[in-house]
Order: C-alpha cells, then sequence, then structure tokens
C-alpha cells in the first residue's frame, strides 16, 4: 500500500467522521445538554454505524474495481453526482425558523449505536466520500488491502471523533456553531461539490474511452 493510498484513505474515514450531518449535530446537542462523557459515549456507539457503512462501502468499491474498470468508472460518475447534488443542497440550505431538536439520551452510548445503524444516508454519503477520494489510485484497490482499508478508515474516524470529543462539552463551542451553522453547511456543500468533480475527472474519461 502506497503511502498516498494510505492517507487517502485516512482522510476518507476522517472527513466521513468530522462532516457535519445528523450525527454531529445530534453530539452536539446531547454535550451540551449532559456534558463531554456523554457525547463521548453517543460517539462510542454512533462509532460501530460508521464501521459497517464504511466497510460496506470499501467492499462495494474493491468490487467494483475487481470487476473491471467500467463498473468502477460507472460507480464513480453516480458517486460524484451524488456528492454533486449534496453540495448544491448545501450551499442552497437556509436558516431553519425552528431549533431542531436534539433529544439528549438516557443512555447515549446504546443510543449512539441506533442513531448510527439507522441513518438511511450513512452508506450513499460512505460510498461517495471514499469513491471520490480514492478514484485517482483505483488501480491499486485489491481484496487482499480490504482490511487494511477498513482498519484506515476506522483511524481516520476516530481521529475525527477524537476532535468532536474535546470540544463537544463546551456551551462556547456549541453557541458559536449554531451561530454560524448556515455558513459551516455552505462550505461543507462547497467541499463537496469539489470531491464530486475529482470523482467525475477521473470516472468520465475511463468512461468514454470504453465506449470508443
Amino acid at each position: 500500500m502506497t503511502p498516498s493510498l494510505l492517507m487517502a484513505v485516512l482522510a476518507s474515514g476522517f472527513i466521513y467522521g468530522i462532516t457535519p450531518g445528523p450525527g454531529v449535530l445530534a453530539v452536539f446537542g446531547i454535550g451540551a445538554a449532559r456534558g463531554r462523557r456523554a457525547g463521548a459515549g453517543f460517539l462510542c456507539g454512533h462509532l460501530l454505524g460508521d464501521v459497517v457503512w464504511c466497510s460496506t462501502a470499501l467492499i462495494a468499491i474493491v468490487g467494483a474495481r475487481e470487476i473491471g474498470s467500467t463498473a468502477f468508472d460507472v460507480l464513480g460518475v453516480i458517486s460524484g453526482l451524488y456528492l454533486f447534488w449534496l453540495g448544491l443542497r448545501a450551499i442552497r440550505a437556509r436558516r431553519s425558523t425552528a431549533e431542531t431538536p436534539q433529544g439528549p439520551a438516557r443512555q447515549p452510548f446504546w443510543h449512539g449505536i441506533l442513531f448510527g445503524l439507522t441513518n438511511p444516508k450513512a452508506y450513499p454519503v460512505a460510498v461517495a466520500t471514499f469513491t471520490a477520494l480514492l478514484s485517482s489510485r483505483a488501480e491499486l484497490l485489491q481484496w487482499s488491502m480490504l482490511p487494511w482499508l477498513i482498519v484506515l478508515s476506522f483511524v481516520g474516524g476516530l481521529m475525527a471523533y477524537a476532535i468532536l470529543i474535546g470540544i463537544v462539552g463546551a456551551r462556547q463551542v456549541r453557541t458559536l456553531y449554531q451561530r454560524h451553522e448556515l455558513a459551516i453547511t455552505r462550505l461543507c456543500g462547497v467541499m463537496f461539490i469539489g470531491f464530486a468533480i475529482n470523482a467525475l475527472v477521473h470516472a468520465l474519461p475511463g468512461l468514454v474511452t470504453n465506449k470508443a
């Protein structure tokens, strides 16, 4: 495994874990209501869902690569379009008039497990994020690497969650996040569009060549 592939998988796990979404919003609410320990418990439980969805995504990506470059390129185009759509939605987002219910759980760890495993957007976002960042190194992906890919994505997720746990208990941080939530969401939208362009740039030429 080359250093560039290693860093790409680490970055994929990190970005997937730290990008604002339902889980991040939930942990900020739990942390503000019950403190850093409860927020950490939620994230530890939520990590199980991340491992499941990231592992499934990596299996799909490596499987598509092993089937053939065309299958991987098709997956890259679909992922790129999906990320582009998410990015546009984020950029066009408007401030909600009603505060999102945070619902602090009595048992944060078990709540985190349930939350992570039942998030309907987890799998497509994981596939799209990993495909976008790994598309330029697709020729290196093999089934023998899969255990290491999963471990590296897990480490990347842990790094993201360590940062979240460090700041989740501070009420000032949550206040700052809520005050600039719209700007942060739109910035993430720009980032998603950048990933989408990267995925499309690497996938479309392969499809055009194969058709020719």
